[in-house]
């Protein structure tokens, strides 16, 4: 893969949010969150690594967000990206995914050959973004609060009130505030510190103890993950909503206060730090002013922000404001290992963050597990997409 000097350059060190909550990842700049999205037509032949993809999982990925598309009106436009058409299209190609023999990779790939054509996604005439990943966290807690388990983790309280602001305005798509209603209107929700502090009024809404500040915290900026339980069970944990305040990378923080390097950065550098200054720990995390809130959750995997479960390196987190959930792309992203092979694969878009911003910016769903957190920890990759939009469309 050839990457442009001039993005290279553009690259700082921010957290990226996913699964509704937030990320620590390394972002392109604001500026690249401004770009403007444009496609281009290409052929599958012109796709780099086309027919070496097994599709293992894949299949799966698709047809959850195949669950959700057939339930659309189908004169409805088929999410915010406008060349994408209406639901009807979709639902026409899912029906017949279902009942098409999908029993060999050769079979899914002349299914896609047939039914669609790829469109390279740029951001400014630039092909190339920023690629990071995302986990299902593990931690450890209790129903109880114990001198072992005494970090809380909330649920959402009745009072938030999370809005959608594209609800009221097309031009605010994708965009959401949050906050409490007081004398009617809508009020600051209270902040991380203030939260984790028990300066808010429902300290006592306590979902699950965990053991390690840390782990909460990180839990929050993956938004879901599996609890082993002190009574032996596991829960299974996903994100229940957000206090409103803009999320503020620590990573960032760490490199203001002289503590790491930016090409340092990744979450395990992040982690090591925090666990070397217990003392300053807590303050650098409260400059995030973000807070997530949980609940328990059911099924084999975390639900991404489409509402359908994601699959492990086929689900793809994106801007929500440029590009529709359900749409399956194709990806040539540098490996997070420098000596393996590029990830050229079949992705399908079902999930966002607060920092995945611009049009081409992805988040790989990594899964559950130590490979999984390696893999996402330190993936800041430079890479390329392409929408696959049907073929009825032309």
């Amino acid at each position: 893969m050839k990457y442009h000097f001039s993005l290279l350059l553009s690259a700082v060190l921010l957290l990226s949010a996913c699964n509704g909550a937030e990320q620590d990842k390394p972002e392109l700049s604001a500026a690249i969150g401004s770009q403007n999205l444009t496609l281009e037509a290409a052929s599958f032949d012109a796709l780099p690594g086309w027919g070496e993809d097994d599709f293992v999982g894949f299949q799966q990925a698709f047809e959850s967000s195949c669950v959700r598309i057939l339930k659309k009106p189908s004169a409805a436009q088929f999410g915010v990206l406008k060349q994408a058409g209406v639901y009807g299209h979709w639902q026409n190609i899912c029906r017949k995914f279902r009942v098409a023999d999908m029993s060999a990779p050769q079979s899914i790939k002349e299914f896609f050959e047939t039914h669609f054509v790829p469109h390279q996604v740029l951001g400014n005439g630039d092909p190339v973004g920023m690629f990071t990943g995302y986990y299902e966290a593990s931690l450890k807690g209790s129903l109880r609060k114990t001198a072992k388990y005494n970090v809380p983790l909330h649920t959402r309280p009745n009072d938030l009130v999370m809005v959608q602001l594209g609800d009221f305005r097309d031009d605010l798509k994708g965009t959401r505030i949050a906050g409490r209603v007081e004398g009617g209107n809508l009020k600051p929700y209270e902040s991380r510190e203030q939260i984790v502090n028990g300066q808010w009024p429902h300290k006592n809404k306590v979902l699950v103890w965990v053991d390690d500040p840390v782990d909460a915290f990180f839990v929050q900026i993956q938004g879901s993950g599996i609890v082993d339980m002190a009574n032996g069970k596991t829960m299974r944990i996903g994100y229940a909503g957000q206090n409103g305040h803009p999320y503020y990378a620590i990573g960032r923080e760490l490199v203001k206060m002289g503590e790491l390097k930016k090409e340092e950065v990744s979450m395990q550098s992040i982690r090591a730090w925090l666990a070397a200054h217990p003392t300053a720990a807590a303050n650098v995390m409260n400059t995030n002013q973000s807070y997530v809130f949980f609940t328990k959750t059911y099924g084999s995997g975390p639900k991404g922000a489409e509402g359908v479960e994601l699959t492990p390196r086929r689900s793809l987190a994106v801007d929500r404001t440029l590009m529709s959930y359900g749409a399956p792309m194709w990806v040539d992203i540098e490996h997070p290992n420098v000596d393996e092979a590029p990830i050229r694969r079949m992705m399908v878009a079902q999930d966002t963050g607060g920092a995945i911003t611009g049009p081409v910016r992805g988040d790989v769903f990594w899964g559950y597990g130590a490979q999984a957190e390696e893999m996402a920890g330190k993936m800041r990759s430079y890479g390329s997409y392409w929408v696959l939009l049907p073929k009825a469309l032309n």
